[in-house]
């Protein structure tokens, strides 16, 4: 069993797609129906869809080598993205050592929590 997508739902989707798609360095979104798709790399597709109202806040976390985490970063950096080496954003403009990685959260247009990590929770166990 694998996920396939997921839908992230979204006020302006082909900006958050391009947001996202420009921070992780991912190919350009392309258009599915009334979606504006970003595929990751393992073949798991983000689905934006425009909001009909509210946006619930989720949480995505990307897993990254440490070449495509140092890229990432340094664009965060360069857009002026602010960035938590937490979830709570209790520690903003610092990154999080742990499990043997490194790993970092920022926010897309949308207040989606975004995660870029270089090992999986728990690798070390």
């Amino acid at each position: 069993m694998q996920l396939n997508h997921t839908i992230v739902s979204s006020r302006d989707p082909q900006a958050s797609a391009a947001f996202l798609t420009g921070i992780l360095g991912l190919p350009p979104a392309t258009r599915s129906g009334k979606f504006t798709v970003v595929e990751a790399d393992n073949e798991v597709f983000l689905d934006f869809a425009k909001a009909g109202g509210d946006i619930a806040a989720q949480h995505y976390a990307f897993l990254a080598d440490d070449d495509d985490f140092d890229a990432a970063l340094g664009r965060i950096k360069a857009q002026g993205v602010a960035y938590w080496a937490d979830p709570g954003r209790t520690q903003p403009g610092t990154i999080r050592d742990c499990d043997g990685g490194r790993g970092v959260y920022f926010e897309d247009p949308d207040g989606h929590l975004l995660e870029i990590l270089t090992e999986p929770y728990g690798s070390l166990d």
